[in-house]
């Protein structure tokens, strides 16, 4: 029988690798230093799961591009974190962002498993995909026992199945306004609380960013935040429905360097990235014009905020450049 894990890699495979590399690395990064300052005992044994959980994928993806003779990404560091320096987040903070780590590595690792095909790949990504999961479990079941999880608004339960009748249901500019559905009072929601978790992290950022363009960026990141935050806001209250609440007081008033600058802006060019997908996806599910002009009105904003970021790494050399194509016309010019 024909060994199939000889068969070369995919574009979409060294991508899926490259990028879970990187995660992993930062992964580790911030969960040592969570683990240094943690004080609640309830939230300590999610952080040494996500730390064993980030090894065992680091040990694999070694072996793995070894054997393929792919080079190792530099990723992040022990040069990358500072675990001695004094508190910047609370704990009910970190358990709000490893949920949040749940959520888009649940999202990461179901479009790796639709596209690659090795079985090796297949059940590594399986592995990222289950250990998702289960931190989703642990974080949630955690937060609904501490009083933390903040549920999504409630609305009345439908009596009967019904359809659109008429094109008015589009309608959001003129006119009476429908109430909006449930799928876009979920899209809402979550970007809500994703821009008011980034808000938090990117607040810490600023307070011990080293660089001042850089510290720059992050203020920037947050006026952004409360921006959209607001926006979405208004739209849930005006259909007498409840926003998230806000996690401002989750930041400590330390300003003593933790993770390199090179981390931080890496973290949050990942998570802007993120926050375009949740938009695009968001747009898609809203049939209700006014609220898909909102976010698409909002998706060149942050593009913008994305591409100085990118500008920022690559003037420092922070920048780690992906597997890419070759380039026909260089091999052909010699």
């Amino acid at each position: 029988m024909e060994d199939k894990t000889k068969i070369r890699l995919t574009a979409a495979e060294m991508s899926g690798l490259w990028t879970q590399y990187l995660s992993d690395t930062l992964s580790l990064c911030v969960g040592r230093y969570f683990l240094e300052k943690v004080e609640d005992e309830e939230v300590r044994p999610i952080i040494e799961f996500t730390l064993d959980v980030a090894n065992g994928n680091l040990t694999i993806m070694q072996e793995l591009f070894e054997k393929e003779n792919f080079p190792v990404p530099n990723g992040f560091t022990e040069q990358d974190v500072n675990p001695k320096a004094p508190k910047l987040f609370s704990d009910t903070f970190v358990l709000m962002f490893y949920r949040n780590l749940s959520i888009l590595a649940m999202a990461a690792s179901g479009a790796a498993l639709g596209l690659v095909t090795r079985p090796d790949l297949v059940a590594f990504f399986k592995r990222i995909s289950n250990a998702a999961i289960k931190l989703q479990d642990l974080t949630r079941d955690l937060m609904l026992k501490q009083g933390t999880y903040v549920r999504p608004p409630y609305i009345s339960m439908p009596d009967k199945v019904d359809f659109v009748k008429r094109e008015h249901f589009l309608a959001g500019f003129f006119g009476h306004k429908r109430p909006i559905t449930s799928v876009e009072v979920t899209h809402l929601f979550l970007n809500i609380q994703t821009n008011t978790i980034g808000k938090a992290l990117i607040t810490g950022y600023a307070q011990i960013a080293q660089d001042k363009e850089v510290k720059d960026y992050m203020v920037r990141g947050i006026q952004i935040a409360q921006q959209h935050v607001d926006l979405f806001s208004e739209i849930l209250k005006s259909e007498d429905l409840p926003a998230p609440m806000i996690w401002d007081s989750a930041v400590t008033d330390s300003t003593t360097p933790v993770f390199s600058d090179k981390l931080m802006m890496f973290n949050v060019s990942s998570m802007v990235a993120a926050g375009i997908g949740n938009y695009g996806m968001a747009m898609a599910a809203s049939p209700r014009r006014d609220i898909a002009l909102k976010y698409a009105a909002l998706v060149p904003e942050i593009s913008m905020y994305a591409e100085t970021g990118a500008k920022i790494m690559i003037k420092h050399g922070w920048m780690e450049k992906p597997p890419q194509a070759d380039d026909r016309n260089e091999i052909i010019q010699g």
